[in-house]
């Protein structure tokens, strides 16, 4: 099935029940059919693309851009959203490779693209102007086609390491997606209504998907602001979110987190990256067990694990502190396991590599066969994550396999330590990694942002350390900066710190 067909059936059902709003503009559930079914039109009549064409989307929060989307699937197309924090090369890079034909843009980044004259871009169709306009009064495409199978999202990774990869989502893989949700995450319907602060472009605007087959109202904004945010909690009903951590903890650093009113607030998606113990603690004392977490990858978006918000919320469970640390149990109609090396099963308590199956893993990855077969193997995604399972199946994750650090010829997961440093209340952020050592092969370094008026040295964390877990793992260096660098979704980049380490003076 085409997922343009779950917006026709919601805007038959309800046409004027609310849709999108976006600076205080509004679409109900009928001009959102509306439009797509014109855009549709225009994309194959007015600009001559046929089935099976991709079209980059390149834009920032705006309320065009699920139109946008659903009329690239409404008319056969292949939608291809794009990072808009990107540089004009990266962007490039990216239209290049998938070969897209058309590139719908937002003013402000249209006028970026044009600044890079060394590219020949596709032609840029740009938000809100005439000819947008224009599009929404061609002959409109109202049949949908049988095509579950076909391309309809190529996510391209975070290229945190090298060229980002474009993984190729199907219609399939993403019903199933937003299926998975309404059996593990929530009932969906038409009192809902979704939050998008986080670009749309990524995981937000995947789980939009879930939500407008439901006839759930999607409230865009353009950046994310805590304070925005909390006001939303209490002058809505039924609101959910999907935040990066890094998210979370912006709202529980908001002056007015702990007085907020948060009864609107239904559920809270996080993912993406690592949650630390101490803050989910802090968010579950001032927010309550509204909280959801989801693992998954680009490859499997966002569809492999969850830890549930009644996990969450059995404090009395014996294994509370670990479950909260852990990923939670496989999703419904997933399957996962940990491997060695050579793809045997390990027992419960053994760390591998993390892989999984399911109806929601890509197709394979775009222009990229090599790196396809060694990440599809005899049915299997191998993620690159490294984890271990207890006896009642829930995931724990350690690090990324690139991310371990082997010192003295023991393994040492990063996030660990991460876990232990985060205890400590003069600790706002911190990221561990490792640096070359001509004797031990690897050492531990950590990176410690403080928290502002709070003091602490390294021999505090030190003791903090020896404390709480092996001598071994200890940091064997400290460095306190003023920020760590983070890519657009707020994963930490720890190939940056590692660069930072290289540039200092061996073993110094």
């Amino acid at each position: 099935m085409n997922l343009s067909h779950t917006l026709q059936t919601v805007a038959r059902h309800l046409p004027q029940a609310p849709a999108i709003t976006f600076a205080g503009r509004q679409l109900t559930y009928g001009a959102f059919e509306h439009q797509v079914a014109c855009i549709a039109g225009a994309l194959r009549n007015r600009h001559g693309l046929k089935t099976g064409d991709r079209v980059a989307i390149v834009m920032d929060n705006c309320l065009e851009f699920l139109p946008a989307l659903y009329g690239i699937w409404r008319a056969g197309l292949a939608a291809v959203p794009v990072n808009s924090k990107l540089h004009p090369k990266e962007v490039a890079w990216i239209v290049g490779d998938c070969g897209a034909k058309l590139i719908v843009a937002t003013a402000a980044l249209a006028d970026t693209l044009g600044t890079f004259a060394n590219h020949a871009w596709p032609r840029v169709l740009i938000a809100g102007t005439r000819e947008w306009m224009a599009m929404l009064f061609s002959d409109p495409i109202i049949e949908t086609e049988n095509d579950a199978d076909r391309e309809a999202w190529i996510f391209y990774t975070s290229g945190t390491t090298g060229r980002p990869k474009g993984a190729i989502l199907t219609h399939r893989n993403l019903l199933f997606a937003a299926h998975a949700y309404y059996a593990d995450i929530d009932f969906l319907d038409a009192q809902d209504c979704m939050l998008h602060a986080a670009p749309l472009t990524h995981g937000s605007g995947l789980y939009a998907l879930a939500h407008i087959a439901r006839g759930s109202h999607q409230i865009i904004y353009p950046t994310f602001e805590p304070q925005q945010i909390l006001e939303a909690f209490a002058s809505r009903q039924n609101v959910s979110m999907f935040a990066a951590p890094t998210m979370v903890v912006r709202l529980l650093g908001h002056a007015d987190a702990g007085a907020a009113d948060t009864a609107g607030l239904k559920t809270l998606i996080y993912g993406g990256a690592p949650m630390y113990t101490a803050d989910l603690k802090r968010a579950l004392t001032l927010f309550g067990p509204r909280f959801y977490q989801v693992y998954g990858q680009g490859e499997s978006p966002m569809t492999i694990t969850g830890l549930s918000k009644a996990m969450h919320a059995d404090n009395a469970h014996p294994d509370f502190a670990m479950r909260l640390a852990s990923a939670g149990i496989a999703r419904t109609g997933t399957a996962f396991k940990i491997v060695d090396a050579d793809g045997k099963t390990l027992p419960a308590g053994e760390v591998g590599e993390i892989i999984t199956r399911s109806e929601c893993v890509m197709a394979g990855y775009l222009n990229n066969p090599a790196a396809t077969k060694a990440t599809l193997r005899k049915g299997w995604l191998w993620t690159g994550d490294l984890g271990s399972i207890d006896a009642a199946g829930v995931l724990t994750l350690k690090d990324r396999s690139k991310d371990l650090i082997i010192s003295g010829g023991s393994n040492i997961y990063p996030r660990e330590i991460e876990e232990v440093l985060l205890t400590h209340a003069g600790v706002l952020e911190c990221s561990v990694t490792s640096r070359a050592h001509t004797e031990w092969g690897e050492e531990v370094i950590a990176f410690v942002v403080r928290r502002p008026g709070m003091d602490v040295t390294a021999a505090d964390l030190d003791q903090l350390c020896l404390d709480n877990i092996a001598r071994f793992k200890r940091p064997k260096g400290y460095r306190f900066v003023a920020a760590l660098p983070k890519n657009n979704y707020g994963k930490i980049l720890k190939t940056e710190l590692r660069d930072w380490l290289q540039a200092e003076t061996p073993n110094g």
